[in-house]
C-alpha cells in the first residue's frame, strides 16, 4: 500500500511536471508570435509611411500642375525652364510679350503651316502625323504646338521616357484647360527663333527691324522656316534653304486660311 501510493503520488508529480512545461511553451509560443507580429508591424511602419509620402508627393505635385496649367491659360508665363537655362548661358536673352492681337494674322498662319498643319483638327496628337512618322521610320517630326508649348512651359528640353510621358499626359490637360488661340498665342511667345532670341516680337525687331503686327507674308514665312533649328538657320540673313522653306510655307499658310482651318485661333479674316 506505501509502495501504491508512492508510485502514485510520482506520477501524479510527473503529470503536473508535464502539464507545467506544456503551460510554459504555449507561453513561450504566445510570446514569441507576439514578438513576430511586433517586428512584423516595425517592418510595415516604414512601407506604408514612403507610400503615405509618395501619394501625398504625386497629389501635391497634380495640384500645383493643376493650377500652373489653369493660371496659365489667364497669366503670361514669365520664363521657361530653357529660356532660363538659355539667360544663364549667354547672360540675357531678348524677348517681348505680346497679345495675339499685336500679333500679324500672316505670322500665326505661317507657324501652323510650318508646325502643325491640323493644328485646328486635333485634341493635341496629330495621330495621321504620328503614323506617317512611324510609317516612314523616322525618331521625330509629330510633335504638334500643343505638344511644344507644354514641353516649353513645364518640362525641360530632350527625348527622354520621362519626359515624354509627362507630355503625353500634360498636352491633352492643356487642351482642355485653354483655347487654340490661346495655346497659339503661347507658343509665338516662348517659342526660339535665332540664339538668345525668344518669341515672335523679339525676333521680328531682331531680323527685321519691325514689330511682330507689321510682319509682310514673306516675312512671317522666313521667321516661321527657322523653327526647327533656330540655331543654325537665320530670318534676317536666310540660306538657299531657308527661302526655298519661306515660299513653301507662305503657300500652306494661303491654303490654311482659305480651307478655314486658321478660323479656331481667329486668324482666317
Amino acid at each position: 500500500m506505501v509502495r501504491a501510493v508512492s508510485g502514485s503520488g510520482a506520477w501524479n508529480a510527473g503529470l503536473a511536471a508535464a502539464e507545467g512545461r506544456c503551460k510554459r511553451n504555449k507561453v513561450a509560443t504566445v510570446a514569441g508570435k507576439a514578438r513576430g507580429k511586433a517586428k512584423a508591424k516595425t517592418k510595415e511602419k516604414p512601407r506604408v509611411g514612403f507610400r503615405r509620402w509618395a501619394l501625398r508627393a504625386v497629389l501635391v505635385l497634380s495640384a500645383l500642375l493643376v493650377m500652373a496649367i489653369l493660371g496659365y491659360r489667364f497669366i503670361n508665363p514669365p520664363t521657361t525652364p530653357y529660356m532660363m537655362r538659355e539667360s544663364r548661358r549667354l547672360d540675357g536673352v531678348a524677348q517681348e510679350w505680346v497679345p495675339m492681337e499685336r500679333i500679324a494674322p500672316v505670322m500665326a498662319r505661317a507657324a501652323v503651316a510650318a508646325e502643325d498643319a491640323n493644328f485646328c483638327r486635333h485634341w493635341g496628337f496629330d495621330m495621321a502625323a504620328i503614323r506617317g512618322v512611324i510609317a516612314r521610320g523616322e525618331v521625330r517630326g509629330a510633335s504638334t504646338i500643343s505638344q511644344q508649348v507644354v514641353k516649353n512651359v513645364y518640362l525641360w528640353q530632350g527625348r527622354s521616357w520621362p519626359r515624354k510621358a509627362l507630355e503625353a499626359i500634360l498636352t491633352p490637360a492643356v487642351e482642355i484647360a485653354w483655347p487654340k488661340q490661346r495655346i497659339l498665342e503661347v507658343y509665338l511667345n516662348v517659342a526660339e527663333f535665332g540664339e538668345g532670341v525668344f518669341g515672335v516680337e523679339a525676333a521680328a525687331q531682331r531680323s527685321f527691324g519691325i514689330s511682330a503686327e507689321q510682319l509682310s507674308s514673306s516675312q512671317a514665312a522666313r521667321l516661321a522656316a527657322v523653327l526647327p533649328d533656330p540655331k543654325r538657320r537665320d530670318a534676317g540673313r536666310p540660306s538657299d534653304f531657308v527661302t526655298l522653306r519661306a515660299r513653301s510655307i507662305a503657300d500652306g499658310a494661303a491654303t490654311i486660311r482659305r480651307d478655314g482651318r486658321a478660323a479656331c485661333f481667329g486668324a482666317d479674316g
